[in-house]
């Protein structure tokens, strides 16, 4: 495989796990909805990741932060602040005992907000990619 087509294997991970997103948020599965957006920005992270490191295989990693600090994208204060909220629903959403804290904090409201700015954030992303 090429570069470009490591790269768009992400992208295409990316763009299936954001109708999966779209598909629990409309089930009413928001905690899971915010579990799959993590996984949407991730696999973007890594596709940036590849474009611009030597190697065609990301680390194995869930850290966005990471992943963006061995590129030259820069991340405003807002978008890093942005990530980090959007990284506990990667881990917390694993484990038992922050399960019934989280669901209690995903309502409808708190996902939409939270899907609108992963949107943003997707958005910005792929045109990195560009």
């Amino acid at each position: 495989m090429t570069k470009q087509d490591h790269i768009n294997f992400w992208i295409e991970q990316a763009n299936d796990d954001w109708t999966a997103v779209e598909t629990l948020f409309n089930g009413r599965k928001y905690l899971q909805s915010l579990f799959f957006a993590h996984l949407v920005i991730e696999k973007l992270c890594k596709s940036l990741w590849i474009k611009h490191n030597q190697e065609n295989v990301p680390p194995r990693t869930h850290n966005l932060i990471h992943l963006l600090s061995t590129t030259p994208i820069e991340l405003t204060d807002d978008r890093s602040e942005f990530i980090l909220s959007l990284s506990r629903f990667q881990l917390e959403g694993r484990y038992p005992d922050y399960l019934t804290k989280m669901h209690n904090i995903c309502n409808e409201q708190f996902t939409t907000s939270m899907l609108n700015s992963t949107n943003l954030l997707k958005l910005w992303l792929q045109e990195k990619l560009q």
